[in-house]
């Protein structure tokens, strides 16, 4: 068994690292894994919502079908933003060069245009103001935060401020999704299927 799982489910005595979540794809007992690491601390994953996985899987579509060259769209990769942190946005555009890698289990935040995240009700808290400031902080230059309103996505995009090193709102989409920036997209929200 490997050494990270001597504590399971305690954290080892230093505490888990952001490379000890490549080591954790499923617990000691087989249990189902997909864990984040915020400050050392595994977060455990939720099942997602039908509206989840809906939004996630046709949003990314959207994201990939226009796209430049130079950006990929991956789904469900996570971010390392430090030695105790890595998260898992639920959709990035990354460098395309760097998804060239089918080894690479983590992107670094350079590497990264854009994190969204689609709030699950377990998630609030941590997809509304824990992992934003994080991702701003590492410096992930947009960020969109995705809410269900009555069964229909609603997107709330956000862009670093360089000055403050904060995202700052620069929209929030209800029917249709038209942004300039990280690269030209337009996606009808109301045309995602259900």
């Amino acid at each position: 068994m490997d050494a990270a799982f001597d504590h399971w489910p305690s954290p080892p005595p230093e505490g888990w690292t952001a490379d000890d979540l490549d080591h954790l794809s499923e617990g000691p007992d087989g249990e189902p894994g997909f864990f984040e690491l915020i400050d050392g601390a595994l977060v455990f994953a939720a099942p997602q919502t039908r509206f989840h996985q809906r939004v996630l899987a046709d949003l990314a579509t959207g994201l990939k079908l226009r796209a430049p060259g130079h950006i990929a769209v991956v789904t469900r990769m996570d971010v390392k933003l430090g030695h105790r942190t890595r998260l898992c946005p639920d959709i990035m555009a990354i460098d395309a060069k760097a998804a060239d890698d089918d080894d690479r289990t983590f992107y670094a935040p350079g590497e990264a245009h854009l994190a969204v995240e689609v709030v699950s009700p377990e998630s609030e808290d941590r997809d509304r103001k824990t992992k934003p400031s994080r991702y701003a902080e590492a410096g992930i230059a947009h960020f969109w935060r995705v809410e269900n309103s009555g069964g229909s996505p609603v997107v709330h995009v956000h862009e670093l401020d360089p000055a403050t090193h904060a995202y700052a709102l620069t929209g929030i989409h209800h029917d249709r999704l038209t942004v300039p920036v990280p690269f030209p997209i337009t996606i009808d929200l109301g045309d995602l299927p259900r």
